[in-house]
């Protein structure tokens, strides 16, 4: 028979009194199921949003992106590229080639990043979804076509397949053996012209500041020649990511870096997870407050229990079975509340994801709810953050509790 467990279950569920050690014991449980069900709630929500973010790049992100550990550009041999594409799991290989150039469209300019991609792109990018006007193609026929960020499109209030105002990219002329530019603006830059065929939607930072065009026409603008500043990769559907990877960076050696998507954007994903973290530790510390009223409920228990814990010592129950029956007091108090919180909270994060209730807010984000996304470790280490608030909160009571003085109290 476990001794501890049936007096801490009496003493929770006594009805005999009403007084202040119940009301400040039903307040301690309100606490910590309100602490935990804002736990989960708020967690869930930033699990939903690195989501949301990887899926976003995910529409113009390759699965794995091969570029050059010094400078921003490499040589692009025939033995390389046969190299990546006959390793196994390699199924398409992009190349690319990518800079800042200025865009010129009538009587306006922006610096933008330009990206020249390779044909087969968009057999590894479901970026054609993302179009939210024209076409996606970079080439019809002999005409060449860019495609332009919606934040682009809207700041120069560029018309597509406009042939008598096409875009204008000016690029700095590198000169052999020269580090400045020349005075005359018609020597100082690399000029190419060509036609606005579509616009993206696919995340703000990219939509601000990008444009789509054929690898051929960086070649010509940038004057590159057979550099490229990155080969994108994507991966076969039977193949795991990690192993090709791994077998990429082993096999083009030190002088390349293999990412995929994750490390593509290490630093957002990164300020993601710190902010969650931060969150968890606020929000534990407001946990932690809320639990303080166990530690009071379970010291007025002590002193209106006095007798209760003599009869028991006198009767030779040990310190320590008493120390138990006190902890397990706390604990059950903290293990309802958290129970009542979990379940609260996993069920509004149910009828978010079912059923979007709460809604961003803004007519122009990408959704209309907030994302929300419940994960098992969340849950895991909120349940230890509160064994360790409770053990915390109980065991000075318990501790004075073994100690109670048997002839004073009998």
């Amino acid at each position: 028979m476990n001794v501890p467990l049936l007096i801490a279950k009496r003493y929770f569920l006594s009805k005999k009194k009403r007084n202040i050690i119940t009301i400040i014991s039903n307040i301690s449980m309100v606490g910590v199921a309100v602490g935990t069900m804002a736990l989960i709630v708020v967690l869930s929500v930033f699990n939903g949003l690195e989501d949301l973010v990887r899926s976003l790049y995910g529409k113009s992100d390759p699965n794995l992106a091969i570029t050059a550990v010094h400078g921003k550009s490499f040589e692009m041999t025939p033995a390389l590229l046969a190299k990546v594409q006959n390793m196994p799991g390699v199924a398409v290989v992009t190349e690319v080639i990518e800079d800042n150039a200025l865009l010129q469209y009538h009587d306006r300019q922006m610096v933008v990043k330009m990206r020249g991609l390779s044909e087969n792109y968009f057999t590894q990018s479901p970026i054609d979804s993302s179009i939210k006007a024209g076409d996606h193609r970079l080439s019809r026929g002999e005409l060449e076509y860019a495609l332009v960020g919606e934040g682009v499109q809207h700041e120069l209030s560029i018309t597509l397949d406009n042939r008598l105002a096409p875009l204008k990219l000016l690029y700095p002329r590198q000169v052999p053996g020269r580090k400045t530019l020349s005075i005359n603006p018609d020597q100082a830059f690399n000029e190419e012209n060509i036609l606005a065929g579509g616009i993206f939607q696919i995340e703000q930072h990219l939509d601000d500041s990008y444009l789509f065009v054929p690898l051929s026409f960086a070649q010509r603008l940038l004057n590159y020649g057979n550099r490229r500043t990155g080969l994108y990769v994507r991966v076969g559907s039977s193949f795991k990511l990690e192993d090709v990877k791994d077998e990429l960076r082993e096999s083009l050696g030190s002088g390349f870096v293999v990412q995929d998507s994750d490390e593509q954007h290490v630093s957002l994903l990164k300020a993601i997870k710190i902010e969650k973290l931060f969150v968890f530790i606020t929000f534990a510390f407001i946990l932690l407050i809320a639990s303080l009223n166990i530690f009071f409920s379970l010291s007025m228990l002590v002193i209106d229990k006095r007798k209760d814990i003599a009869v028991l010592l006198a009767m030779g129950a040990s310190e320590q079975t008493v120390r138990k029956s006190f902890l397990l007091v706390g604990a059950i108090v903290a293990l309802v509340g958290a129970f009542t919180g979990l379940v609260l909270g996993v069920a509004i994060c149910w009828v978010q994801q079912t059923f979007h209730v709460v809604s961003m807010g803004m007519a122009t984000s990408i959704v209309d709810s907030y994302p929300v996304k419940m994960q098992a470790s969340d849950i895991f280490f909120i349940c230890l953050a509160i064994i360790a608030i409770t053990l915390a909160v109980s065991i000075r009571p318990a501790l004075n509790a073994g100690r109670m003085d048997i002839k004073e109290n009998l």
